[in-house]
């Protein structure tokens, strides 16, 4: 069935609710557009003004029969939650069903993160004989260094840039600014990048500015390197060097998350890097630490094994 003027207009101000008040990603509206839209077009003849808690409940049972995963229904949980909020505010419900709907538990796993060996295999097999090949080693400096999303790398200009005082400012989730702090060695690949390499890198020759809002970094055709671009340079040497384990940009975060907690730094310092909203969300990093504190135990102590 096709949904009727009336709700699509609720869809739509939902989705402008979303961007400008809330501030969520693009990412996250992509993916709440696509839950409210499954949900209207399984609702049916039922309009969104008489939907009540049992008719919720009956769509919650419906998703489970697609096995997605627990952080994918909790998301769906979440987006139908913020959804009939919104429909609360302006009045267009009387009653919010959604109050007490709930998403089933997350189960909580370690971040992925790489040793220090790890991450120097793989900057070392990185070919910078080639600009786009130094760029790409340049991005993953940058991401062990500063703990930077890939989202956030991928959209810096010269205007983020302080490289006297080693620093870059970016912008984080929820359009919140913060600075990360950058390494020497990091400094320089980047410096390298900027003054020699970047002009290069695009395969024709155009016009490269510095300007506060240029790109950064560039892809072959002169505009801004995409994300996607710097998963698969990583995929393609992860293959190469047949390093066992999946690495993304995240990856990268992680494993300068676990080195800062692993050499004593203050859990608020890290948080206040990484721009998590809540320290909670940084914790789960001690947790890494412990169990490598346990695994080490384990098998140099004398009677870590008994």
């Amino acid at each position: 069935m096709a949904l009727s003027e009336l709700t699509k207009s609720y869809l739509k101000n939902f989705l402008i609710y979303l961007e400008v008040e809330k501030n969520f990603s693009k990412h996250t509206i992509r993916a709440y557009n696509s839950d409210i839209l499954s949900f209207l077009l399984w609702l049916d003849n039922t309009p969104i003004e008489q939907t009540n808690h049992t008719k919720l409940k009956d769509y919650l049972v419906f998703i489970q029969r697609f096995n997605y995963s627990k952080t994918t229904l909790s998301r769906k949980v979440a987006a139908i939650r913020t959804f009939y909020r919104f429909l609360y505010r302006e009045r267009i419900i009387e009653t919010n069903p959604a109050n007490s709907v709930h998403a089933p538990k997350k189960s909580k796993s370690l971040p992925k993160f790489l040793s220090s060996q790890e991450i120097e295999q793989i900057l070392n097999n990185i070919k910078i004989d080639t600009p786009a090949g130094y760029r790409n080693r340049v991005i993953l400096e940058l991401l062990y260094a500063t703990g930077m999303r890939i989202s956030e790398l991928s959209n810096l200009n010269f205007g983020n840039l302080n490289l006297e005082e080693n620093e870059i400012t970016v912008m984080g989730k929820g359009a919140k600014e913060r600075i990360v702090l950058i390494s020497e060695r990091a400094k320089e690949f980047l410096q390298k990048y900027i003054n020699n390499v970047r002009y290069m890198v695009p395969e024709e020759k155009c016009n490269l500015d510095q300007t506060q809002d240029a790109p950064v970094f560039v892809n072959k055709t002169g505009y801004r390197l995409q994300p996607q671009s710097v998963r698969t340079a990583i995929n393609d040497i992860v293959k190469k060097i047949e390093l066992p384990k999946k690495v993304t940009p995240h990856v990268f975060r992680h494993s300068f998350a676990t080195k800062l907690l692993e050499n004593g730094a203050d859990l608020r310092v890290v948080q206040e890097l990484l721009g998590h909203a809540s320290i909670s969300n940084t914790q789960i990093y001690t947790h890494i630490s412990t169990e490598r504190l346990k695994s080490v135990y384990d098998s140099t102590h004398p009677r870590g094994g008994s």
